[in-house]
């Protein structure tokens, strides 16, 4: 196996200029497969399909991040909300008892 010939590079260019007719083509189809492979290692197909399973892992963990900050950005939202309705009870409960003085006429005596 150690002498065997990639039959894939021929098989490829060979399909293309049988279909096309057009051997310019297939012969440029050849040279970048063979390019490819000199300079990865690897064949034009293995590579494409590293690259979408990379690209898909990426896209991964960028929607893992995404959920994260999300859920970081509700809890806090949600920690706002509740510390304004806290004040705004604080408030409403200082009118009422101010309202209430008032109007018992209580103003005088110690808070």
């Amino acid at each position: 196996m150690t002498g065997f010939v990639p039959i894939l590079s021929f098989v490829g260019p060979g399909v293309t200029a049988l279909t096309s007719g057009n051997i310019y083509k297939a012969s440029a189809q050849f040279i970048v497969n063979q390019r490819i492979e000199k300079e990865t290692g690897k064949n034009s197909l293995a590579l494409i399909k590293e690259t979408l399973v990379e690209e898909k892992d990426i896209n991964i963990k960028k929607n893992s991040f995404d959920d994260d900050f999300r859920q970081l950005v509700e809890t806090r939202i949600k920690m706002t909300k509740q510390k304004l309705d806290n004040q705004n009870l604080q408030k409403l409960l200082k009118k009422r008892i101010k309202l209430t003085r008032s109007m018992l006429n209580i103003n005088n005596i110690t808070k």
